[in-house]
């Protein structure tokens, strides 16, 4: 059995249904959280990939329960801040304390910044940037209330510390996330409340491995040398040249205990050594 580091704990996920916020959902509650599980449930971007669904965010609190702790499923979209109110009232009352809020939610679009839609800049920067800000903002007043302290953990990128060419308008997303983590950090430390972002690399999402971009990933061409130029890790892969969304779940397992008390306004990638070149 895992060490239960998050007995008696609540942890609330957004992009909840699949990928690493499902990761992240049974990761911390192996641990022993109890989870708010928030998604937008249903194809509402302008993307090509799929979007999590309402069954899958269903599943993801099925698996939860398996786990013998509770779970709550939640549909809101995160640019939406009535939604974000309603959920707020809707798991305050099974959940009235919140110690861990992951604001995971995102989403990503490639293509070179001078040909990128002002309607693709527009949704990524409302998505990623102004929707984990709206999240922040209605949920971290319930864990100040609660006066326990607590963790944020901010879904980032590698992407949110150097730029990796074709993702102009998610770079600048993620990039915008890491001062909003540094500035909030200050802001809330009085509260006891850390804040600190994960910054996963390549990771096996329904995102990255979307085959409609200019075949970044497994393409031939110069696109698909200056893109790997930038994001080839140091550490070997698994077959299939991605890692697993659960090895992001240790991070942000390990950024919501008491292991990292004080630990905050930190960047903590998962990028087999993107970064470290």
């Amino acid at each position: 059995m895992m060490e239960q580091r998050l007995a008696g704990k609540t942890a609330l996920v957004t992009g909840a249904a699949h990928g690493q916020g499902r990761a992240h959902c049974l990761r911390l509650a192996a641990e022993g959280a109890d989870i708010v599980a928030i998604d937008m449930a249903g194809q509402n971007l302008d993307v090509a990939y799929p979007l999590g669904t309402w069954k899958e965010l269903l599943e993801t609190v099925a698996e939860v329960e398996k786990l013998g702790r509770r779970g709550i499923a939640l549909s809101a979209d995160i640019r939406d801040r009535e939604a974000l109110a309603k959920a707020v009232a809707e798991s305050e009352k099974d959940f009235p304390q919140l110690d861990v809020l992951v604001a995971n939610a995102g989403m990503g679009a490639y293509g070179r910044v001078l040909e990128t839609p002002i309607e693709t800049w527009d949704q990524v920067i409302a998505v990623n940037l102004t929707g984990t800000f709206n999240t922040i903002q209605a949920f971290a007043p319930r864990m100040i209330a609660g006066g326990k302290g607590g963790s944020i953990i901010v879904t980032s990128s590698v992407s949110g510390s150097k730029g990796l060419p074709f993702t102009g308008a998610y770079a600048a997303s993620k990039h915008g996330l890491q001062g909003l983590v540094k500035v909030l950090a200050q802001e809330l430390a009085e509260h006891s409340i850390r804040v600190n972002s994960v910054n996963p690399g390549p990771i096996a999402t329904p995102l990255t491995t979307d085959k409609t971009g200019p075949a970044l990933l497994q393409g031939d061409g110069p696109e698909a040398t200056l893109f790997l130029g930038s994001f080839s890790p140091l550490l070997p892969l698994p077959e299939g040249g991605f890692l697993d969304a659960k090895e992001v779940s240790g991070a942000v397992s390990w950024l919501a205990s008491d292991d990292s008390r004080y630990v905050t306004g930190l960047a903590v990638p998962v990028d087999a050594g993107v970064m470290a070149r």
